[in-house]
């Protein structure tokens, strides 16, 4: 299930301000090594580059095809606005998870506009790759700052509920595990009071993630070197 990550729609909550992930989990854990790679970086910029200028899209690239849940996530400008950010929970191969995203978090995300080719000299790339998956204790069961958290909760009318932030958001936003719990429940669609009982009563799975970026300019460097090469 494709999910929209952390957006720059904020809402206020408790004197803070707050965005969303909601997804549904399913991994699959390969071990302790590590997965991201600049690489991706550059294969999400070669899949949007084809993408926009209707070309073929790109060879097979030559890092893992291991599956793993994934996000991958569009910034612009100096100031590194917000400009798409689509992933999944599900565990998904790599090559055809990154190729899907790329265009899905540029293009699709119904919070912006499709990126556009005249933008594309301003972009920066992230992929997130979540991994190391564990049951929280309780609802602090978390680092703020190194685990992303995905809650389980039931709504007033007992309806199963899920949401989920990045391992970055929090911090980002200068949230505390509190603040940041409330935030959640607020973004799944619990209305009522937010209670110690209510929180007491969440699920909690946290993961970490490993994410690389790299913006158009490393892009064009890396092609300029590979046809050197």
């Amino acid at each position: 299930m494709s999910s929209p990550c952390c957006g720059t729609k904020k809402q206020k909550l408790n004197n803070t301000t707050s965005v969303l992930c909601h997804s549904i989990l399913n991994n699959k854990e390969n071990g302790n090594d590590t997965v991201a790679s600049h690489e991706m970086c550059f294969f999400c910029f070669d899949v949007l580059y084809s993408h926009l200028h209707s070309l073929e899209p790109p060879k097979n690239p030559d890092f893992s095809n291991d599956p793993y849940p994934l996000f991958v996530t569009w910034k612009i400008g100096k100031d590194k606005r917000l400009r798409g950010c689509i992933g999944t929970f599900g565990a998904i191969n790599l090559h055809n998870g990154l190729r899907e995203y790329a265009v899905t978090s540029a293009c699709n995300d119904t919070r912006f506009s499709p990126i556009t080719t005249d933008e594309l000299s301003k972009l920066h790339v992230s992929v997130s790759i979540l991994r190391h998956f564990e049951d929280g204790a309780d609802y602090r069961d978390w680092e703020v700052g190194v685990h992303g958290i995905r809650i389980e909760f039931h709504n007033e009318k007992g309806h199963k509920r899920t949401a989920t932030y990045l391992p970055e958001v929090a911090s980002e936003q200068g949230w505390d595990q509190v603040q940041t719990i409330d935030s959640l429940l607020r973004k799944g669609g619990f209305k009522g009071p937010v209670t110690p009982d209510i929180r007491r009563n969440i699920k909690l799975t946290r993961y970490r993630s490993e994410k690389v970026s790299v913006s158009y300019q490393d892009y064009v460097a890396n092609m300029k070197t590979s046809n050197n090469c």
